[in-house]
């Protein structure tokens, strides 16, 4: 039983950890971005190296840790976008978001670098991975991306709660390229096509051998985690609550970046 029980306990709290460590470390002063990086990249390496041997093993925790090793590296991608680091060309506020066209091609602009570096990234998990046995982190990585481009892309297309109470105060001008609205017609087709992913996933599992049993329920239970936030999206409640003392601290952030930029502006006023 516990070869069932394990692995959705280990991606839930792979999934709240995770968001709930890139939240705060985001809410601390912009001073403290440069360690926090520098940290964060020496992880992402070591978790690469992991993967590159755990790839070579087919047991329960070389699909644990090809599973957590790939969630650090994403980690570190959402950890460079949040802090202001590596997001796009353009820095401001849609300049026509009445205009689709323009309101598109700015926000292309507006998170291209990331979009860029998260494919580089996929390319080398995949090359460190080649022909391998264990191929569960190249696999994670994928999931994490088609999902998160997935939000990204209906949050262009519009939906009811935006999430713009995760955003840090230098990335409040990102909401001007989302829109808000009850439902887009892609979403259904999203939490449709995935959930027949994670049902294939589900009825794969039992047929399996060791870590690749592991793989396939480690899989399945972070696509579930994904349609959960998927589907917050047009609910008409936000779910904030599993992270609401990590958006204590961003809003403590905010004021205090507001206040210093209003102290500032007044102090230039002749």
């Amino acid at each position: 039983m516990i070869e069932y029980a394990l692995p959705p306990l280990v991606a839930v709290l792979a999934w709240w950890l995770g968001t709930s460590v890139v939240m705060v470390l985001d809410g601390l002063p912009r001073d403290t971005f440069r360690f926090t990086l520098g940290i964060a990249t020496l992880l992402a390496a070591a978790a690469l190296v992991c993967i590159s041997r755990s790839a070579l093993q087919t047991s329960h925790a070389a699909a644990y840790a090809g599973f957590v090793c790939a969630v650090l590296v994403w980690g570190w991608h959402e950890l460079t976008f949040l802090t202001g680091w590596l997001t796009g060309p353009r820095r401001s506020a849609c300049s026509a978001p009445l205009h689709e066209p323009t309101r598109l091609r700015e926000a292309v602009l507006a998170i291209l670098w990331h979009e860029l570096a998260i494919l580089g990234m996929l390319g080398l998990i995949a090359a460190i991975t080649w022909n391998a046995v264990n191929q569960v982190a190249l696999a994670t990585f994928t999931l994490l991306w088609v999902m998160r481009l997935s939000a990204k892309l209906n949050l262009f297309l519009g939906v009811r709660n935006l999430g713009e109470q995760f955003l840090p105060p230098h990335l409040t001008y990102l909401p001007s390229y989302f829109r808000r609205r009850a439902m887009n017609a892609l979403l259904p087709l999203v939490l449709l096509a995935a959930g027949a992913v994670v049902v294939a996933l589900i009825r794969e599992a039992p047929s399996l051998q060791g870590g690749a049993r592991t793989a396939n329920l480690l899989l399945a239970s972070m696509l579930v985690l994904a349609l959960a936030e998927h589907l917050l999206m047009v609910l008409p409640w936000q779910g904030t609550a599993l992270w609401r003392w990590a958006l204590r601290r961003q809003a403590a952030a905010t004021a205090t970046a507001t206040a210093a930029a209003a102290a500032a502006a007044s102090g230039s006023t002749p």
